[in-house]
């Protein structure tokens, strides 16, 4: 049997170190470059596999989607990793993402308070469900306009899956480029997913200084 179907694409583009020490780096992964090893035999090309033929004791402590770009952290010892786990669980690390979505979004700031649950007959995808949703809150400030878009900041407070894509389309702005939530003009109008991991800042483990590190898009 064919297993083409079953591989995903991936990115042959060089992961950029952003920030390196002795606990951790800071690191800019390509879009479609899987943060972790696939299910399939033949999906084991990701990010953490490239930076262990480097840095052994790399580990992956939160991820970013296929289609996303951007910044992470990757611990290098078991402590920094339960740190950081813990900073993440506490929603003590700030984050922020660049989107260009679909259409002009009404108002310069806002947020999107919905819960999120998993949608078990067409996984991966998930589902606003107000029945089992997980809180899920995503506040957003518009940065630029243009004719049939707007390039917005996005900052999630929780981090469910696919938080950014699914309440994006609920605002009525669905992520340009997005092949599980935009309609099909949106879709169109992008050659990839317009959602980058822009920055990311948290306590540094060791040192206990807030490290901020910044990843500005490409698009």
């Amino acid at each position: 049997m064919d297993s083409a179907p079953y591989l995903v694409p991936h990115s042959q583009e060089e992961i950029a170190i952003l920030y390196e020490d002795d606990d951790l780096l800071l690191v800019r992964k390509p879009h479609l470059l899987l943060s972790i090893p696939g299910r399939h035999p033949l999906n084991k090309d990701c990010l953490i596999t490239r930076l262990q033929q480097r840095y052994i004791s790399a580990s992956i402590v939160h991820r970013l989607d296929l289609d996303t770009s951007g910044i992470m952290v990757i611990p290098l010892n078991k402590a920094c990793h339960a740190h950081i786990s813990r900073q993440f669980q506490q929603r003590g690390v700030a984050k922020s993402y660049h989107a260009i979505v679909y259409g002009a979004v009404a108002g310069d700031s806002g947020e999107i308070d919905l819960p999120i649950a998993c949608d078990w007959n067409n996984r991966p995808r998930q589902k606003i469900c107000y029945q089992r949703g997980k809180a899920a809150l995503t506040r957003y400030r518009v940065l630029e306009r243009k004719e049939h878009c707007t390039r917005l900041l996005l900052q999630p407070v929780t981090g469910r899956s696919h938080q950014l894509r699914i309440h994006l389309r609920e605002l009525g702005h669905p992520i340009l480029g997005c092949d599980m939530y935009a309609h099909e003009e949106a879709l169109g109008m992008a050659d990839r997913l317009l959602l980058h991991a822009t920055t990311l800042a948290f306590e540094h483990p060791t040192t206990g200084n807030w490290l901020e590190g910044e990843c500005p898009p490409d698009f």
